[in-house]
């Protein structure tokens, strides 16, 4: 079957994980279509007068439903114009090439890998109810590409070998099971087992001092973790926190909860460490910060995202009583926790 691809498409990284190889044919520009920009991907919309460059290529009926799953996925359809196969969807900009290769081309072949997992196991309908989560689990595998390994074992991909791996959960968050074998210390693999793992994105946070004042902004929310627990005390002390959307940077991503939960416009961010907070069964990887911010009286106020149900208060207190509720056991979350004896180390330094 000729068909006709333009946009994300045409990279053959992306082609590859969908289809099973890099696709290349004629040139042409198609009548009638304008390629746009959405989200994350490219798409193809009829429009009178506009031409849209891509490549007509010859895939196998396999090959067809392939892409047809993956492109389901993004809300896209395969229709026949003018004797060729065009993939059909909506957009609001004209796409942008270089930036889409900047800005999303990783994170959207890391999502291909995901989403083609669960083709014949799982409708495409039900991948695209996730796809947002899908979005920022494959951002987050393209920032843990790079990995110091001075100590640790330097891993290469054959020391891990994944027999099965299966999905019995997945809404926002979702629960993966592997049966995995790996390289032992002494030689040799290790018998199949079977593990499971509670999968979520990258996350930041955030604690704002004040060097002038010695004054920290913690936030206060109500917490399923604690409630699941068995606390009756589920409201948590915390840093300003929040998961890193695709196509954000760590830092972006600590400015712009800085505002939703706190209201607060943030300059310079201090790494205080990134880093997994159990990694013997989730996946979550968190990149936390101080900000060093004017936190004059009145800083602290109710805020959070009506649309996502948040109702955060904020506390701004001193950096004496932040350590007192660290060692009374009134904070206990780890990032908050971390960020707070960092700051013991470091408070003189900033002070100065």
């Amino acid at each position: 079957m000729d068909v006709f691809l333009s946009g994300m498409m045409c990279n053959p990284t992306l082609a590859t994980v969908v289809v099973g190889r890099a696709l290349s044919g004629p040139v042409v520009k198609m009548p009638g279509l304008a390629l746009l920009q959405g989200r994350s991907a490219s798409v193809l919309m009829a429009h009178a007068g506009a031409q849209a460059a891509g490549i007509v290529v010859a895939l196998s009926p396999v090959e067809v439903a392939r892409l047809d799953y993956f492109m389901a996925v993004f809300g896209q359809r395969r229709v026949a114009v003018a004797a060729v196969m065009v993939h059909v969807g909506l957009g609001k900009e004209p796409w942008q090439a270089a930036d889409w290769q900047r800005n999303w081309a990783d994170t959207v072949v890391a999502v291909a890998q995901d989403v083609m997992v669960f083709m014949g196991h799982m409708p495409p309908a039900e991948v695209a109810a996730r796809l947002s989560a899908i979005l920022v689990r494959g951002a987050s595998r393209v920032r843990a590409e790079s990995a110091p390994t001075a100590v640790r074992w330097r891993a290469e991909s054959k020391d891990v070998r994944v027999a099965e791996q299966r999905l019995p959960y997945a809404r926002f968050f979702a629960i993966e099971e592997y049966d995995v074998s790996w390289r032992r210390f002494y030689g040799g693999m290790s018998d199949v087992v079977t593990r499971a793992a509670f999968v979520s994105g990258d996350a930041v946070t955030v604690l704002p001092y004040d060097p002038v004042r010695d004054l920290v902004l913690v936030v206060e929310q109500f917490r399923v973790g604690p409630l699941a627990r068995g606390d009756a005390q589920a409201w948590q002390i915390e840093a300003i926190a929040g998961r890193i959307d695709p196509g954000e940077t760590p830092e972006a991503a600590a400015r712009r909860e800085a505002v939703e939960e706190a209201d607060l416009r943030l300059d310079r961010l201090i790494p205080v460490a990134a880093y997994y907070p159990s990694p013997g069964a989730v996946s979550e990887y968190i990149y936390s910060f101080v900000a060093l911010v004017d936190l004059p009286d009145g800083s602290a106020g109710v805020f959070g995202a009506a649309e996502e149900a948040e109702d955060i208060r904020g506390h701004l207190i001193s950096f004496d009583r932040l350590m007192e509720l660290l060692l009374s056991g009134e904070i206990e979350n780890a990032p908050l926790i971390l960020t707070a004896l960092w700051l013991q180390r470091e408070r003189q330094i900033l002070r100065r």
